[in-house]
């Protein structure tokens, strides 16, 4: 009897110190996060430029709007929900005073949908300032296919967005200085990038998040090498861990446990989008191209994902992937 009860006092001890553990590690976390939250400190306005967003209805693309609507600039809405696209333009016009927004279409996980809207966008503008790709899907069982053949997080993550660049490259460049800004993370560490397997349509599609963050990294550092000289600067950024809405097709009950974490340690959308606002408004980034931000500051990458000979090859294969036509724009 009495072991058992000293059994029972030895777990229960043992049970309360892991707590103690868990709760002090997550206490780290957001002392953490807090105490490296960048800001965006620059008063720049941005009446006379042109900026287009990506899916920017909610989480931190939804705070770039706001903020870039606020600076003055002529903003570009490119979504997919038009009426929730809609609804947010009048309360931006509202809120700003900036009457100069409009919405665009624009599903990215669709090739011919990209190709609509850049050709809506090279007929209706004059410049483009800024390109901002926010738009990001992750999806964690669900394996699915796009009308392309494309695995779906990799089609709206990576090669939408390689294909809207290319075609919305000649506007950049009659408007520079002008800026490319992909947004990455720092979960492209969890991953590997496999150039035998470019379209993994029977990958674990939550591993593929991660993978697409890899390719948004490799997709910037060669698309700075093949604009040196230019001035068009490419830089990707890492946001920070963030409570949005890219995890909602999480199932619970792991969904309850991510959006307690998410919600209670995590940055807000508005911390969470400073990067992405101060690579596209501040001075101190003027000729910086081919960088890593993470809270307003460069941040160093790993090798891996830094060989050119793997960006080049990657390149390539993407201008394939998306069926790159010899009338489109190369860059």
């Amino acid at each position: 009897m009495l072991l058992k009860i000293v059994s029972c006092t030895t777990l229960c001890c043992l049970a309360a110190a892991a707590l103690l553990i868990v709760l002090l590690f997550l206490l780290a976390v957001y002392i953490y996060a807090q105490y490296t939250l960048g800001i965006c400190k620059s008063k720049n306005r941005m009446e006379g430029k042109t900026v287009i967003i990506t899916g920017c209805t909610s989480g931190i693309g939804k705070e770039t709007a706001r903020d870039i609507a606020k600076r003055g600039a002529r903003l570009i809405m490119a979504c997919r929900n038009m009426e929730t696209a809609n609804k947010l333009k009048d309360e931006l016009v509202k809120e700003s005073g900036n009457n100069n927004i409009v919405v665009r279409k624009l599903d990215l996980s669709s090739l011919s949908s990209v190709r609509e809207f850049a050709q809506q966008i090279n007929r209706e503008e004059s410049r483009l300032d800024v390109l901002i790709h926010n738009a990001g899907t992750a999806e964690v069982f669900r394996k699915k296919i796009t009308e392309d053949g494309l695995e779906m997080t990799m089609a709206t993550n990576h090669y939408g967005p390689f294909l809207l660049t290319h075609l919305l490259i000649g506007l950049l460049k009659r408007s520079q200085p002008s800026r490319v800004i992909v947004v990455a993370s720092e979960l492209y560490r969890l991953a590997r990038l496999n150039l035998n397997n470019v379209n993994p349509t029977t990958t674990l599609p939550g591993y593929l998040y991660y993978v697409s963050k890899y390719a948004n990294i490799v997709f910037t550092l060669e698309l700075a090498r093949r604009l040196e000289g230019s001035l068009v600067t490419a830089n990707c950024l890492h946001p920070g861990l963030m409570s949005t809405g890219i995890w909602k097709n999480v199932p619970p009950p792991l969904s309850w446990v991510l959006n307690f974490l998410l919600s209670t340690l995590c940055k807000t959308p508005e911390q969470g989008a400073q990067t992405t606002i101060h690579l596209a408004v501040a001075d101190e980034v003027n000729e910086i191209s081919g960088k890593y931000f993470m809270d307003c500051r460069e941040c160093e990458l790993s090798q891996g994902v830094k060989d050119p000979a793997k960006g080049k090859k990657f390149w390539e294969l993407s201008e394939t992937m998306v069926k790159l036509q010899p009338s489109d724009p190369k860059i």
